[in-house]
């Protein structure tokens, strides 16, 4: 009995909880809690996700690294209610078991390779397979845009969209460089456009002339002093209209700025006194005469032809310095009168008391020292009373005021001595004559090329002879061109360099120095035989002396071309300057080119028309 109550008594709280909860078990209503979930990882082609899985308890997050494969990229990332930031996807809140997928798609790179004169932005890009992108294409300040080519796709404008890129590509731009029209007229005989002097204007722009003599400042400007406007048909004969006035250009503003001298034709010099500087000074009106700056930024000028004040031609041998902080002349040396006789001394000897003639249209060159060059040009002729070529050798001194005859004869219109070509020689020399064209290389030899004068056979013509002159050694070197007169051009492909290639013969056109040291020549005036009249030419060369090489760069092959301006102020491919001779030339410190007016011909009206259009070609 006892033990009956006693196994009751135990029992009993048992009975009272299996009651309640069925003791020992859990509700038949309700299934025991789940507190985690599983997520797992799906990953396509080109690339992985860690980890592969992962468990998360129930409301909680979990984060993934997904990488792509080299070559590929992220396309997407879905699954469990997640987001992507970089490589990294975070899920939602986790409340069921769930799949993270990833997607990859190849991706390839396309390069941009920038011609000369030209940029493509950006430089690369990375596209994903079967898409496309676009880059900018920006041609520099004088250049346009010569084609763009690669990864199968267009230009529209400036902007080039590639195709459908599946493989690694490149896009390719190349640029032309092209002529542009900044200002003046694009008709003949223009009028001068003066303004206030000393005040710059938008307005403001010499008159059409030809043969102005140039030089450009430390800080850029353009300078233009004189040149030959043309002749006074009312008169008979008629008679010539030179300049003196002096203008400024600045290409940052566009504008013009009369400096000094007189805005009406042979207005006569004003010598002052030898050696003294003075506001008053003024060199007379003259074309085809020669600047050179020296040092200490002084702008020294010499000779040319003009007229007196009755208006008849005169030749001048005076020497000029100008000092543009003060804007003051001053005459240094040289004769006063007109057409003076050369004093010639000792050969290689400087004397104070020699002097070069009076003449025009020499080649001149200036060496490391400062020094001025000059060779031939038009002289007078004292015996026949009449002009003539010249071949004769000087340098002058600016801190000794002194020349010295260096070479060449003291007589008129003689023959060239050619020798081997490409061999120098104390006995070569070319012949006599004027409107050459020349320059200087970095090694400071200095360069010849045409003009009109005398051959190797004594006959007087055109000519396209180029020549190097060695001042160390003091020989001449015959390095190209025809030893004979009025030698045609051979062109070849434009923009082709060949051996055979060679300019024509000519005279009075323009020529300058690119940073490479390269010759760069344009226009001029030419002979036509079948004709019997000198033609004017446009046509631009670019000769290599590292290659002897000549290429045609851009203008007619063709005597007389007309210009096509454009839109001024706007490089276009087809802008050229149309055929002219004596314009004048100014290399700036970039590199570009300036071309200023110059003069053409229409031969069955005899004729002459005169520039003032201003041109620009880029630096290359």
């Amino acid at each position: 009995m006892w033990k009956t109550l006693t196994m009751l008594r135990a029992a009993a709280p048992c009975v009272a909880i299996m009651l309640l909860s069925g003791c020992g078990g859990g509700s038949s209503d309700s299934p025991p809690s789940v507190t985690t979930y599983e997520i797992s990882v799906t990953a396509g082609t080109g690339g992985t996700v860690a980890p592969t899985n992962a468990t998360v308890s129930a409301g909680g997050t979990t984060t993934f690294t997904v990488t792509p494969n080299a070559g590929y990229t992220i396309t997407g990332v879905t699954g469990c209610g997640g987001t992507l930031a970089a490589s990294t996807y975070t899920t939602g809140a986790v409340n069921a078991n769930c799949t993270v997928t990833a997607s990859f798609v190849a991706q390839y790179a396309v390069t941009a390779i920038d011609g000369a004169g030209g940029t493509l932005s950006p430089s690369s890009a990375a596209v994903d397979a079967g898409g496309s992108t676009t880059f900018l294409v920006k041609p520099n300040s004088g250049y346009v845009i010569n084609g763009v080519t690669g990864c199968g796709g267009s230009l529209s404008g400036n902007a080039y969209t590639t195709g459908a890129v599946n493989a690694s590509c490149s896009v390719t731009a190349s640029f032309s460089a092209a002529f542009t029209w900044v200002s003046g007229s694009s008709s003949t005989d223009a009028n001068g456009v003066y303004g206030t002097q000393g005040v710059a204007a938008a307005a403001n722009v010499p008159g059409s002339r030809d043969g102005g003599a140039t030089w450009t400042d430390p800080s850029g400007n353009l300078w233009l002093f004189g040149g030959f406007a043309g002749y006074n048909s009312a008169l008979n004969p008629p008679t010539g209209k030179f300049m003196n006035d002096l203008w400024e250009y600045s290409p940052s503003s566009g504008e013009w700025t009369w400096v000094g001298g007189s805005n009406t034709p042979c207005s006569q010099a004003v010598y002052g006194t030898q050696g003294v500087a003075a506001a008053a000074n003024l060199p007379g009106p003259r074309s085809a005469t020669t600047t050179w700056t020296d040092s200490s930024g002084n702008v020294w000028l010499f000779g040319g032809g003009g007229c007196d004040n009755t208006g008849a031609f005169v030749l001048y041998d005076d020497v000029w310095k100008f000092s543009p902080p003060n804007g003051e002349w001053t005459w240094v040396g040289g004769s006063t009168a007109n057409y003076a006789n050369g004093v010639y001394g000792t050969e290689y000897v400087p004397a104070a008391t020699n002097m070069p003639g009076g003449r025009a249209d020499f080649a001149r060159w200036t060496d490391a020292s400062g020094n001025l060059w000059l060779l031939g040009g038009v002289a007078y002729d004292h015996s026949t009373a009449a002009s003539a070529e010249q071949n004769d050798l000087w340098e002058y001194s600016p801190a000794s005021n002194e020349w010295t005859w260096m070479g060449g004869s003291q007589n008129y219109d003689v023959s060239g001595v050619y020798g081997a070509q490409g061999t120098a020689a104390g006995a070569n020399m070319p012949g006599a004559r004027s409107g050459a064209l020349n320059w200087t290389d970095a090694k400071g030899n200095f360069w010849l090329f045409g003009g009109v004068g005398w051959d190797s056979t004594g006959a007087r013509g055109v000519l396209n002879d180029l020549w190097e002159y060695s001042p160390s050694s003091g020989e001449w070197t015959w390095i190209s061109g025809s030893d004979a007169i009025n030698a045609t051009g051979v062109y070849g492909t434009q923009g082709a360099a060949a051996a055979a290639n060679v300019p024509s013969a000519r005279g009075l056109g323009a020529a300058w120095i690119d940073a490479s040291g390269n010759l760069w020549l344009f226009g001029g005036e030419g002979y036509l035989v079948s004709t019997g009249y000198y033609h004017r030419l446009n046509d631009l060369w670019k000769f290599s002396p590292a290659s002897n090489e000549w290429t045609w760069v851009a203008g007619s092959s063709t005597f007389d071309a007309t210009g096509v301006y454009g839109t001024q102020g706007t490089a276009a491919a087809a802008n050229v300057p149309g055929a002219r001779a004596t314009m004048a030339i100014w290399p700036d410190a970039d590199g570009n080119a300036w071309i200023f007016g110059g003069y053409t011909y229409d031969d069955p009206t005899n004729t002459r028309f005169e520039m003032n259009d201003l041109w620009k070609y880029p630096a290359q």
